[in-house]
């Protein structure tokens, strides 16, 4: 493949944790660079490779690639393995609309709103937003409808591993480890079963940041 892949991430970030994912899946090496897009002063790092100050980053040589969902279809490409890009053009365009879904309307309400100030914010001894909590608990429940759809009709989020699955686990990953996150999933009964196969990927578990000796790649 000439050109070693690396990953310039936050590693609380689910979108670095995305990417960290499909990099296990597909049985690529990632290295990885650090950096903090929240930083009070900008990320040295993360300014010479992208004017957005967002992460994730794929490199490849002189290659520079931004946005999640475009950083999984080049590595599935580069990948020699199974795809995870379903042949079927209802279930390949199914996954594109999970991942749509994902970004648009479910990574504030479930990780922005809930997880941050439910989860993250006692985690570093701060005081999280209690209405935010509300809010984002309300703000989820049309995305997790819909995508409760989805997983009803059977063609992704059906035990059979695609891109869908890499890009909404860690979503749910955060979400659930709220409690109310929890209690609100537990109602959409497709979903759920679905995240009850999906929470013991091992590529999901291996990324985990806050499991015991969480360790970064290299």
């Amino acid at each position: 493949m000439g050109d070693r892949l690396g990953l310039i991430g936050y590693h609380y970030s689910v979108y670095t944790r995305i990417v960290r994912m499909a990099g296990i899946a597909f049985e690529l090496q990632l290295r990885y660079t650090e950096a903090d897009p929240f930083a009070a002063h900008p990320d040295p790092v993360l300014a010479a490779h992208t004017p957005l100050g967002r992460v994730p980053v794929l490199t490849h040589g002189d290659f520079i690639l931004t946005e999640t969902a475009a950083i999984l279809r080049y590595l599935s490409a580069l990948a020699a393995g199974p795809s995870l890009v379903p042949n079927d053009p209802k279930a390949a365009a199914r996954m594109a609309q999970v991942i749509g879904i994902v970004d648009a309307y479910g990574y504030v309400p479930m990780v922005r709103q809930v997880f941050s100030n439910a989860v993250f914010a006692p985690m570093m001894n701060e005081a999280g937003d209690p209405e935010q909590i509300v809010r984002g608990l309300a703000g989820a429940k049309p995305a997790l409808s819909l995508l409760n759809e989805i997983a009803t009709e059977g063609l992704v989020l059906n035990g059979t591993v695609t891109l869908a699955d890499i890009h909404l686990a860690p979503m749910i990953s955060y979400f659930t480890m709220a409690k109310d996150g929890a209690a609100l999933l537990a109602q959409y009964a497709a979903l759920a079963m679905w995240w009850a196969r999906a929470s013991t990927l091992p590529c999901l578990q291996n990324t985990d940041p806050f499991a015991p000796q969480a360790h970064l790649p290299v």
